[in-house]
């Protein structure tokens, strides 16, 4: 087998095991109850992984610390979502506020 025919091959397998992986969920959600304590408990996961990703990309760049600016932005767009501002809005201010703070020497 050829290394393309071989990529082919595992790139088709892991479509197929991803399609399938998907349609379980709508398919044994009828089927699978959960205890209502561990849907509490994977919506609780859900905010915390998504907080985790957030802090990784907005405090490390690399394998170090990305400086005040990314964070700063990150605050800003948190501050601007928290009080409801549109999306547009949210993503405008903390690229402003980054792009402003790395202007004047804040990396």
């Amino acid at each position: 087998m050829s290394s393309g025919t071989q990529l082919l091959a595992a790139t088709a397998v892991l479509g197929a095991g991803t399609y399938a992986f998907r349609l379980a969920g709508p398919v044994l959600r009828s089927r699978v109850t959960l205890p209502a304590r561990v849907e509490q408990l994977l919506t609780v996961a859900v905010v915390v992984l998504l907080a985790a990703l957030v802090a990784t990309s907005a405090l490390t760049q690399g394998h170090g610390f990305a400086g005040p600016a990314r964070p700063a932005g990150v605050a800003v767009g948190a501050l601007c979502a928290w009080r409801r501002a549109p999306f547009l809005v949210v993503v405008l201010a903390a690229a402003a506020t980054t792009a402003v703070l790395r202007l004047l020497g804040a990396s």
